[in-house]
């Protein structure tokens, strides 16, 4: 577990361009949880088609935090309600900085924690979650399924994964692209590969 200490003091070194909120927002916290082996995986969800916000995209177990909790608190009991990660198995690494996303109006705290090898997590809660995968880290890393996402009639342009089981932008991936870099999984990339993002990959709100 120890080449995982100095983790958060190397992402708070890293630039990720997303943008940070002045004015606040709802507080939010989602759980990065690593797996404690060799070739670590990590945790994904894809979020159900029906809800309000990013509905069908792909992220980390969080959620909104309810009144008098911490954002460790908030990420470790969304964690356990959405995908069965027990708060008490969850090794917690650190806080990342604040983010904010202008779609859903939160303010977001990465925190990052490790979990056993034989850990698995599941659909728990069908109303926040579709799917669950753990892909590898060394997968995540590929050059051959890392592009840089764009969509059209937008500015937006942002790394993305192309995995069998889903197509991971925005947040998540720039999540995903900071961890690779700052844990020496990241391999040399072709960033001029354009892909499109899917268009049930990119709905900001249901309906």
């Amino acid at each position: 577990m120890s080449r995982f200490h100095d983790l958060i003091d190397k992402f708070g070194d890293l630039p990720i361009p997303l943008s940070r909120s002045p004015r606040g927002g709802r507080a939010s916290a989602v759980l990065m949880a690593l797996t404690d082996e060799n070739d670590s995986r990590i945790v994904l969800t894809r979020r159900a088609l029906t809800l309000r916000f990013h509905p069908g995209q792909v992220s980390f177990p969080g959620g909104s935090l309810d009144p008098g909790e911490t954002v460790v608190e908030a990420a470790l009991r969304e964690a356990h309600e959405e995908v069965g990660i027990e708060p008490a198995k969850v090794r917690i690494l650190g806080e990342l900085p604040d983010m904010s996303l202008a779609a859903s109006e939160s303010l977001i705290t990465p925190i990052l924690g490790i979990i056993g090898a034989n850990e698995k997590p599941r659909v728990v809660d069908e109303g926040e979650v579709d799917s669950v995968f753990l892909p590898k880290l060394t997968t995540l890393a590929d050059p051959e399924i890392r592009y840089t996402a764009m969509i059209p009639g937008s500015p937006y342009a942002g790394p993305a994964f192309h995995l069998e089981e889903a197509f991971v932008w925005g947040f998540t991936a720039h999540l995903l692209d900071g961890l690779l870099k700052v844990g020496g999984w990241e391999r040399s990339w072709d960033q001029s590969k354009i892909i499109e993002v899917p268009g049930d990959y990119r709905r900001e709100r249901s309906g």
